[in-house]
C-alpha cells in the first residue's frame, strides 16, 4: 500500500492535541536530515521531553531542539563514542529499553536502528518514523563487511553473531509499533520486504525557504556532498575529466577527498567545506546539479531544485520521487541509469541538448512541495487522526 497525504492548505492548523507526547531519536552525533525531522516534530507538537542514546551537539545545535528537555542514556558518558557507537549493538538495544516512557500517551520514535525498541504498553500509541531499516543488519551486511576490511575469521564471526541478534531484536521491535511512517516509497518497499508491514510516506522537511531561486545560470556544473564512498563523487569527477570543455565545482570534504582530487582534470574546482550562503549561491548559479548516490530520500537534490537548478541524477532511490525527469511535463532534471562514468557523460550530453525545457521558476515550485511547513502539517494530520483511531479501537 502506498499512501501520501494530500498537501493541506498553507493556513490550515490543528488545535485538537489532547495527548502527552515523547520523542525518541537514536542519537545525535551531529545535525543532519534525521535531526531536522526531530526538530520539526518538537516544534510542531511543543514536545517537552526528548530521549536519545547519546548527544554530541554544540550549543547552537542544541538550541534547535527547544523546548524539549533532552534525556540521554548511560552511553552518553562514554569517551569518544561518536567514533565507535555503531558497533555497540547489544549496549544500544539494552539502553533504549531502559528509557521509562510509561507516563506518555504517544511515543514517536525517529530511527535508523534502535529507538523504535523503546517499551510501551497497550494504552500507549507508538508511531515510528523509520528513515531506513538498518542496512548493515539486513540487505547490505556482506557489503559492509567487505568495505570495513574486518576479514579476520574470529572478528568476522563475532560481528555476524551480533548482527544476527540485532535482526531478531529488530523484528521484535517492529511488532510493537502501532503506526509506521517512512521518508519515501523506496523505504516503504524495504520496510515491506524485511518487516512485512505497510507504511505511510511523509517526505522529510527540506529548508526550501533559505535555498532561494536563482534565475540566471552560469556555465559550470556543481556537486555538493561529503566525500565518502557511497556518494560516488569519484564517478562525477572522472566523468568531467573526460569532458574538458565543461566546468565542474565540487563542494564538500571527507575521507575520499585526496583520492578524488588525484583523478580530477584541470576543469574541476574543489572548494571543500563552504559556508551555507556560499553553498546556496553556487547552487543558484549552476548550470545543473550532478548527483550519483543511491539515497533513501536525498535532501541535496531538492535544495538544488529550490534554487531553480536542474538535477542530473542516478535513477534509483529517493531521487525517483523528488526529481521529474524528461519526458515529464515541466521536468526538473534528467536521470542516468547506471553508476558509471559513461552513463553520467551521456546524461550531461542529453541535458545540453534539452536545456531549453528547464525553467527555474517551475523547478522551484516543484521543490516547494517538500517544505518544512508541508511536513509539519502532514505529520500533525497523521498523528491527530491516528490518535483518534487508537482511542476508538
Amino acid at each position: 500500500m502506498k499512501f501520501v497525504f494530500e498537501l493541506p492548505k498553507e493556513n490550515m492548523r490543528y488545535e485538537s492535541q489532547d495527548f502527552n507526547m515523547a520523542v525518541v531519536h537514536d542519537w545525535f552525533p551531529t545535525f543532519a536530515g534525521g535531526e531536522n525531522v526531530v526538530e520539526c516534530i518538537i516544534k510542531e507538537f511543543q514536545v517537552q521531553n526528548l530521549y536519545t542514546l547519546f548527544c554530541r551537539l554544540n550549543k547552537e545545535e542544541m538550541n534547535r531542539l527547544n523546548p524539549a528537555t533532552l534525556h540521554t542514556s548511560r552511553l552518553n558518558t562514554l569517551p569518544w563514542i561518536r567514533n565507535y557507537y555503531r558497533i555497540l549493538v547489544e549496549d544500544c538495544m539494552l539502553a533504549v529499553e531502559l528509557f521509562d516512557l510509561s507516563d506518555y500517551d504517544v511515543v514517536l520514535s525517529s530511527t535508523v536502528a534502535f529507538s523504535k525498541g523503546v517499551l510501551t504498553g497497550p494504552s500507549q500509541m507508538h508511531v515510528s518514523y523509520i528513515h531506513s531499516p538498518p542496512r548493515y543488519a539486513w540487505d547490505m551486511t556482506h557489503q559492509y563487511f567487505k568495505k570495513s576490511g574486518l576479514l579476520a575469521p574470529v572478528m568476522n564471526e563475532l560481528l555476524h553473531r551480533k548482527l544476527h541478534k540485532l535482526r531478531i531484536w529488530d523484528l521484535r521491535t517492529i511488532n510493537a509499533l502501532d503506526k509506521i511512517i517512512v521518508n519515501s516509497h523506496f523505504i516503504a518497499n524495504r520496510v515491506r520486504k524485511f518487516y512485512r508491514r505497510n507504511a505511510t510516506v511523509i517526505y522529510p522537511p527540506v529548508d526550501v525557504e533559505n535555498f532561494t531561486l536563482g534565475s540566471e545560470k552560469d556555465d559550470y556544473y556543481v556537486t555538493a556532498s561529503r566525500m565518502v564512498p557511497y556518494k560516488r563523487v569519484d564517478l562525477i569527477v572522472s566523468a568531467f575529466s573526460q569532458m574538458p570543455e565543461k566546468k565542474l565545482v565540487v563542494i564538500g570534504d571527507g575521507p575520499e577527498a585526496s583520492r578524488i582530487k588525484a583523478i580530477a582534470g584541470p576543469n574541476t574546482e574543489f572548494l571543500g567545506h563552504v559556508p551555507r550562503q556560499t553553498l546556496i549561491e553556487k547552487l543558484q548559479n549552476a548550470r545543473a546539479y550532478i548527483y550519483a548516490a543511491l539515497e533513501d530520500f536525498g535532501i541535496a537534490p531538492v535544495e538544488a531544485q529550490a534554487c531553480g537548478t536542474p538535477v542530473i541524477g542516478y535513477a534509483a532511490g529517493g531521487i525517483l520521487e523528488t526529481v521529474k525527469s524528461i519526458p515529464n511535463s515541466n521536468p526538473t532534471g534528467i536521470y542516468f541509469g547506471k553508476q558509471e562514468v559513461d552513463s553520467i557523460i551521456s546524461a550531461v550530453e542529453r541535458y545540453e541538448k534539452s536545456v531549453d525545457q528547464f525553467h527555474p521558476e517551475l523547478i522551484r515550485q516543484h521543490a516547494e512541495t517538500f517544505s518544512a511547513q508541508r511536513f509539519r502539517n502532514q505529520i500533525r494530520m497523521f498523528i491527530e487522526q491516528s490518535w483518534a483511531d487508537f482511542q476508538k479501537a
